[in-house]
Order: C-alpha cells, then sequence, then structure tokens
C-alpha cells in the first residue's frame, strides 16, 4: 500500500505538519509505504503559475496517481483551508482522487474552526473524485505540542485516540478497496477477447 501525505502549511513549525508525522509513523508501523510532501516543497513559481512540467509537481501527480490513500493537513486560515494548498490541489487532474481513500485533517486556533473540513476541503476533495471520503479530523492548537529539544511533538489523549481511530479506518478502506484494472491489460483483455454479434 502506498499512502502520499499532502500537508498545507507554509510554516516550518506547524501543527498539521506535527498531526502529519504522527500519521507518516502509524502507517509506516503498519508497513505502509509513505511519501510525504509540504506545500512549501514546491517552489512558488511553479503553484502560481501552473507549471505542470514542474519536476516537483511531475513527481507528485505520479506519486498520487500510484497512491491507494490520501491524507491532506491544512491549517484553517479565514473559515478556509490554507491558500497555498488551493494552488496544489489546482495542479492535480480532475479525476486524480478516483480509486484513492482520502483523509482530510485540519488545525485551528478554536472549536469554531472546525466546520472548515466539511464546507471547505470536502468540497475541493470531492471535485477530484475521491473514491471514499472519510470523516475528516479536525484539531484545536492546544491539543499539540510542538517539539522541543529532546522531546518529541505530544498530542493530548484523546486527539491522539481520534488520530488512531481515522487512521485504523483509512487502512481498513485501503485494504479493502479493489484494485483498478491496469488500462494496459483491459487493453489486451479486449484485443484477445473473442466477439460475438
Amino acid at each position: 500500500m502506498l499512502v502520499v501525505t499532502l500537508g498545507g502549511s507554509p510554516s516550518q513549525r506547524s501543527r498539521s505538519g506535527v498531526l502529519l508525522e504522527k500519521t507518516r509513523q502509524w502507517l509506516q508501523d503498519k508497513g505502509v509505504e509513505v511519501v510525504s510532501y509540504q506545500v512549501r516543497d514546491f517552489p512558488a513559481e511553479d503553484l502560481l503559475h501552473a507549471r505542470f512540467d514542474s519536476p516537483k509537481v511531475i513527481d507528485l501527480l505520479q506519486q498520487v496517481a500510484n497512491a491507494d490513500g490520501l491524507v491532506i493537513a491544512t491549517p484553517v486560515y479565514k473559515a478556509s483551508f490554507s491558500g497555498a494548498l488551493k494552488t496544489v490541489l489546482d495542479l492535480l487532474p480532475e479525476r486524480a482522487l478516483a480509486h484513492k481513500i482520502v483523509l482530510p485533517m485540519a488545525t485551528g486556533g478554536s472549536i469554531a474552526h472546525m466546520l472548515a473540513v466539511d464546507y471547505a476541503l470536502k468540497p475541493v476533495l470531492s471535485a477530484l473524485k475521491a473514491q471514499e471520503l472519510l470523516h475528516g479530523i479536525f484539531a484545536e492548537d492546544s491539543q499539540i505540542a510542538y517539539a522541543e529539544g529532546s522531546a518529541q511533538a505530544q498530542l493530548v489523549p484523546v486527539l491522539e485516540h481520534r488520530l488512531h481511530e481515522a487512521l485504523e479506518t483509512l487502512y481498513s478502506a485501503m485494504a479493502r478497496r479493489p484494485k483498478p484494472l491496469d488500462p494496459h491489460v483491459l487493453n489486451d483483455r479486449l484485443l484477445t477477447a473473442r466477439w460475438s454479434i
């Protein structure tokens, strides 16, 4: 199994990044291959000018095409997900998330931002034809402590529990989903099929 994680924070230090790091660790412990991206990994010029021929963009598109699942985490700014994340999502083809299981996550200053996942991020992911869009996770900033010195980043127990439950759901959904038929195999089958009229 392959999961692509995409972080929507332009900041080097972000709570949504902590959620993705915890996600990566959990999935890798289950034997899942994880490829991670942050919006800051992409040159701003490539995003703003929609340069589909950028090596970093080509790599992202290829990894998303091969992925079984996608985990997206973003900070909430002014009742929506980050604009930088939107510029990355705009580079994905219309059906990029077909046959993918998607888990959206968001962080924000208060519970008042919780609906941003449902009303801002999920519609964009649905437009990209996500096969299964899981119930998202919202974390208040106060529930996530950054790593300090030798201490690792920490989640409050209730958030850690919700994250593990969501990741179990993601893992189970990916394990049960049928693999799409490779276009080359389908083409070979059509060419060698016996047709009757």
